[in-house]
């Protein structure tokens, strides 16, 4: 993607240093190893940074090649591909997921839908799947024993976000509506990856890119949502086969951004499409109103955040409306949209002004620290644009 000034761009390029200098600041002060960024405007990119470490220990610097993994950004990839199939007539948002995997309807499961799996409101396990941990990265595995447990709530009732086992199953509804014969991670690298020019992203930790690998780890080790030895092991253990559909992907900031300049302009990219303008209308919109994310009520005792909407669309989270944390800065359009991957990475796509922001980084925070680094980012770089009118 080419590189211009970013005055020509609209943004003040003393405020891009200021930026740049408080991320290194936080390296610095070993709060995190590393980060590679990019920031880009009407798919022109006007800041552009690796700081820091990719590996501290070894003391690798960081480089714009390194590959990251992507946490959870992995379920905007595996959505893409639930759309794909709705696409091609294959399945509804409204399709029960019984009727794709017949033995998930135990345990009063038989109604949950396709859409509500995405936008967290199927009541499935918020916790990781109850497979030995020699299993873990094994999607059939997985979706076995997700299809045999019992519902977390009440489905429909509530938002609390799934880390894995949702997305396990979405994957698997795609593989089989896709006929079985292909693998979860070949359907990504076929139908997703490969039409967006994402030459450095897998399902899986491809052999050709396990030299650039930036190892996790957990530099802030406060206990939180996430398990520091859990997902540093998961990391270790990633293979070429590995299957976790929601967050066991690599890849780079170039390819992310690749990925979410598509969504910009509305699923395409250099004349390769990979959705409808009217499936990224339709999977930007908030679906779960303003209901709170039961993920974060443990935040508001250790943080003293206030109940935060869930602004989850089929597919993104959202920026949506009022002040309280959020990854993509307060000061972003209602209508921001994008993923965000545990205690380390984001993007985000601002429509209003058509700026797309990645962030990698290495050393992992816990996600309270995480969301206000984030937030903080973010609000840096929407203050950097200041004239909205440049073209």
């Amino acid at each position: 993607m080419e590189k211009t000034s970013p005055s020509a761009l609209g943004f003040d390029p003393a405020r891009l240093n200021a930026l740049k200098r408080s991320l290194q600041d936080d390296i610095d002060a070993v709060r995190i190893d590393g980060i590679s960024m990019i920031v880009a405007r009407n798919g022109k990119i006007a800041f552009e940074a690796a700081l820091g470490f990719a590996d501290r220990a070894a003391k690798r610097p960081m480089a714009m090649s390194d590959v990251f993994h992507t946490m959870s950004i992995a379920k905007q990839f595996t959505n893409t591909t639930i759309h794909q199939a709705v696409e091609r007539g294959n399945l509804a948002l409204t399709t029960r997921v019984a009727d794709i995997i017949p033995e998930f309807a135990v345990h009063g499961k038989a109604r949950i839908s396709v859409g509500e799996m995405i936008i967290h409101r199927a009541g499935i396990s918020s916790g990781f799947p109850p497979v030995p941990p020699d299993e873990a990265l094994n999607l059939a595995a997985v979706v076995a024993a997700v299809s045999a447990m019992p519902p977390e709530a009440e489905p429909g009732t509530v938002v609390n976000y799934s880390p894995v086992c949702a997305h396990a199953i979405l994957a698997e509804v795609v593989r089989r509506v896709d006929g079985g014969k292909r693998a979860f991670r070949q359907i990504l690298a076929e139908d997703v990856f490969a039409p967006l020019g994402m030459k450095d992203t897998a399902l899986g930790l491809r052999n050709d890119l396990r030299d650039r690998r930036v190892p996790v780890v957990y530099r802030d080790r406060t206990p939180g949502l996430f398990d520091p030895d859990a997902l540093e092991g998961m990391s270790l253990a990633l293979q070429e086969d590995s299957e976790v559909p929601a967050g066991g992907c690599v890849t780079t900031a170039a390819d992310v951004l690749r990925f979410a300049e598509a969504l910009r302009l509305a699923g395409a990219l250099d004349g390769k499409r990979v959705l409808s303008p009217a499936t990224v209308r339709m999977a930007t919109v908030n679906q779960t109103g303003e209901m709170p994310n039961l993920l974060w009520h443990y935040a508001r005792e250790r943080a003293g955040w206030p109940e935060i909407p869930a602004f989850l669309s089929m597919g993104f989270f959202l920026r949506g409306t009022g002040i309280f944390p959020t990854p993509f800065g307060t000061l972003a359009s209602p209508g921001t949209f994008g993923g965000l991957g545990a205690g380390s990475n984001f993007f985000w796509v601002d429509p209003a002004t058509n700026v797309v922001c990645v962030f990698l980084s290495s050393g992992l925070l816990e996600e309270i620290a995480n969301i206000e680094r984030l937030q903080r980012v973010s609000d840096m770089v929407h203050a950097a644009l200041i004239d909205c009118a440049t073209i």
